[in-house]
């Protein structure tokens, strides 16, 4: 089952936030490829190596979030960012919903820190931030209206809160076959459980 678009119709604002996290984490994946392992090692999170030197690693909490795995890592992603971040960020404003994408990453990744604490894996990924992007959006929404392809590309409309049980998302995010090696890219279950506790608050 894939969400392939929802109802826009009560969105207020143009959803500039969304779009623009949409075109970063594009082109941080394109300059990743292009940089290699090198830039990977450099720029994602190190649960090891950021408790050994927190402050001269801070800056990796928020450029690991633009990173991503493969191909399939980044377009499962921004789909439900695309599909879902508009209508969170129509509620919140511009700039609280930057400020809760950003904390709902930052949740996700100390979440997983404290289950890797020894951990040299680098740990890319904007899965944590977008699980709380669509737990709001099922809160904020839970009778909207999901188009979502399911079988044999029926399409079908369901109602949000039917996502926290039947969306691939989950599937998607933890079953992506890496096209790089030694990269953890997410710990998608410690993501989902620390951003619905998050939009619960």
């Amino acid at each position: 089952m894939l969400p392939i678009g929802d109802d826009n119709s009560a969105r207020r604002l143009f959803p500039l936030v969304t779009y623009a996290l949409i075109v970063l984490n594009v082109l941080f994946f394109l300059v990743e490829l292009n940089g290699g392992d090198a830039f990977i090692m450099q720029w994602a999170f190190v649960p090891s190596r950021f408790l050994a030197n927190p402050m001269g690693d801070f800056i990796t909490l928020f450029t690991s979030m633009f990173m991503h795995g493969g191909w399939l890592h980044l377009g499962g992603n921004l789909l439900y960012l695309w599909i879902f971040g508009d209508n969170v960020e129509d509620r919140f404003g511009h700039v609280k919903f930057l400020v809760f994408y950003l904390l709902c990453g930052l949740g996700a990744t100390f979440a997983q820190l404290m289950f890797s604490l020894d951990s040299n894996i680098p740990n890319l990924g904007a899965s944590g931030a977008i699980a709380g992007v669509l737990g709001s959006y099922i809160l904020m929404f839970p009778n909207g209206r999901v188009r979502v392809l399911q079988g044999r590309g029926v399409c079908k409309h369901l109602r949000s809160w039917s996502l926290a049980f039947g969306s691939s998302y989950s599937y998607l995010a933890a079953s992506v076959p890496l096209q790089i090696p030694r990269i953890r890219a997410g710990l998608h279950t410690w993501h989902t459980l620390a951003d619905s506790l998050q939009a619960l608050c």
